[in-house]
């Protein structure tokens, strides 16, 4: 008996899940649809831009992903690893990896095209220069990002939803404010979701030659626990002035972000129950957080108790070393999305700027004991095993030195101290820690002792 023949949404099925820049870990696919497509080439390579829905076995919301499907007869080995699966006589995969393919994205950016529901929008003014090779960076958790040489970068987002992207979004506000602390926007990728403008993706400068934080900070750790008998400022590999300059580029973007967009105020216990909520619904996923509620509860509790309104303002919302650039002229911040589990709506919301710092501030406990933990060494307050106190000592004074001197910068160009709001700091750190423990949970298992062992930390007080 002939077997059928398999369709692509059938691999696409299989294959989705694998991704890791799928948000859904752990959640079984009840069903599959394209739910748009549009064709871009039809030349082979082929290429199609998929949105596929995809519908859970819990009974959670629906969820979209962009796809670019290419199709070859004979496909190339360099493209073999991104390989969707054999339809017909031709072989579909991820074409966001075929140069051929990405030159077809940025050719449209250049001329403005339009391609059913969607549009290629460049920029007022911008160039979009042609010719130019593309290679996607391999260093993105939920989106694809392109480069075109040493110039332009094509961040597409993977997750879409209707609405207005605040990626995009903020990046406008703040070059309208002539902001020196992100990189310039050239054009963009917008439609049409179920009838609601979406956003597919931006096209930005791209900061040639930049570091990114997050491998700098850990450079600079294991620089220190190298070293058996200097301190944190005596090593040379010491991160602390960067981390003065980094908190001063916060300060910089919230204050243009104010100018671009104003500011608001929030009651102190709608904040607070939304920490509460948030809390609840962690306790659901991550059982080990059960002996950590009171203290938590209680810390919460204490900022509903602040008398004054909060002021709040856009923020970038998702703030960590991974998302900073160190250039030869300074720090830039990128992708302004925020938390990517949060619904867009949340994520374009007016917050508490101390949010911003909060998430900072954790991820330097992150570097510091991410290192730890990948070394298998750890401190852990609750009574489980302890291997070097030493090396565990070092790594909390790093933490604490870059922590104070990202706070010294931000104070240094913002009109208050964020040491000052201490309450508010602390449960916004908290806050984070919780989410965090969850996306662990989800996506990185082996991770989750990082965020558990802040939240003991930082519950001592």
């Amino acid at each position: 008996m002939t077997q059928p023949a398999t369709t692509l949404v059938d691999h696409l099925t299989d294959w989705l899940p694998r991704q890791r820049w799928f948000a859904a870990k752990g959640r079984d696919i009840a069903h599959l649809t394209v739910a748009q497509s549009v064709t871009l080439r039809t030349e082979e390579p082929q290429a199609e831009l998929l949105v596929l829905a995809v519908e859970f076995d819990d009974g959670g919301p629906t969820e979209n992903y962009q796809v670019l499907v290419g199709r070859r007869t004979t496909l190339p080995a360099e493209l073999e690893h991104v390989t969707i699966g054999t339809v017909g006589k031709q072989v579909a995969y991820d074409g966001v990896w075929d140069s051929e393919l990405s030159a077809e994205l940025l050719a449209a950016l250049a001329g403005g095209e339009q391609r059913d529901w969607l549009r290629f929008t460049p920029e007022p003014g911008a160039e979009i220069p042609l010719g130019l090779h593309g290679r996607v960076l391999g260093v993105e958790q939920s989106n694809t990002s392109i480069a075109f040489g040493e110039q332009l970068l094509l961040k597409l987002f993977r997750k879409v939803e209707a609405g207005v992207n605040p990626d995009l979004e903020l990046h406008r506000a703040l070059r309208e404010v002539g902001s020196q602390e992100v990189a310039g926007v050239r054009g963009a990728i917008e439609g049409t979701l179920g009838g609601e403008p979406a956003v597919f993706g931006v096209l930005q400068e791209f900061a040639a030659g930049s570091a990114e934080g997050w491998p700098m900070a850990l450079i600079s750790i294991r620089d220190l626990l190298a070293e058996a008998d200097l301190r944190a400022d005596e090593v040379g590999g010491d991160f602390a002035g960067e981390s003065f300059r980094l908190g001063k580029t916060v300060a910089v973007a919230h204050r243009e972000l104010v100018t671009a967009l104003g500011t608001d105020t929030m009651s102190p216990s709608v904040l607070a129950q939304g920490m509460r909520d948030r809390l609840d619904r962690a306790l659901l996923i991550v059982p080990d957080l059960a002996e950590l509620v009171r203290p938590l509860r209680a810390a919460f509790d204490e900022v509903g108790e602040l008398t004054e309104p909060i002021v709040t303002q856009r923020i970038h919302g998702d703030l960590h070393l991974g998302q900073t650039l160190r250039t030869t002229h300074g720090w830039l911040l990128i992708d302004f999305e925020g938390e990517p589990a949060r619904p867009l709506a949340q994520r374009r919301g007016m917050e508490p700027a101390l949010r911003d710092v909060a998430a900072m501030l954790r991820s330097f406990d992150y570097a510091a004991y991410h290192q730890l933990a990948e070394w298998g060494v750890w401190a852990v307050e609750s009574g489980e095993h302890e291997q070097d106190t030493q090396m565990v000592w070092r790594a909390d004074e790093w933490t604490t030195r870059n922590r104070s001197a990202f706070c010294d910068g931000y104070a240094d160009c913002a009109d208050s101290d964020p040491r000052d709001s201490q309450v508010l700091l602390t449960a916004l750190e908290l806050d984070k820690a919780v989410y965090e423990t969850v996306y662990e949970t989800r996506n990185r298992p082996s991770w989750l002792q990082v965020p558990l062992r802040s939240l003991r930390r930082l519950l001592k007080g």
